[in-house]
């Protein structure tokens, strides 16, 4: 605490005037800081607000991303079930379709076999006539002579 020289009828005035002024500058001074802290406040309080607003705009996109990651997850899982499942029921028709292509090219090989050797035994035949026939013009010929 400031002490002021005491003259005759109290106070040195102007000491406790100086005081005072001081004072009232001080008070000034802290006032004004109290209202830009005030005004820092206010501002910072609305940036906390948009701030908070952006928090809970970030959480919901991101449970909505989350829960559509899920879903797409659930869907490539079922159409890979659905690829695999065509994959295995083309595979069984491809097998089919060869079990049954070799069959007919067995059937048709056992039916040119046979038909070779019928063929074979005709030719025999034939030739055999043929001979027979050869045979027959050769006697005719020594016969005539």
């Amino acid at each position: 605490m400031e002490k002021f020289n005491y003259e005759p009828n109290g106070y040195n005035k102007k000491e406790v005037n100086n005081f005072v002024s001081e004072v009232i500058k001080n008070t000034e001074k802290v006032i004004d800081n109290c209202e830009e802290q005030k005004k820092e406040i206010a501002n910072l309080k609305e940036k906390l607000k948009y701030y908070e607003k952006i928090e809970i705009e970030l959480k919901s996109s991101l449970t909505k991303a989350e829960i559509n990651a899920e879903n797409i997850k659930k869907m490539a899982q079922k159409e890979a079930e659905i690829i695999i499942e065509e994959a295995k029921e083309n595979a069984s028709r491809i097998i089919n379709e060869s079990l049954l292509s070799a069959q007919k090219t067995e059937n048709r090989k056992e039916l040119i076999e046979k038909n070779m050797q019928l063929f074979k035994k005709k030719l025999k035949i034939l030739l055999e006539q043929q001979k027979i026939v050869v045979d027959e013009l050769d006697e005719l010929e020594l016969s005539d002579i």
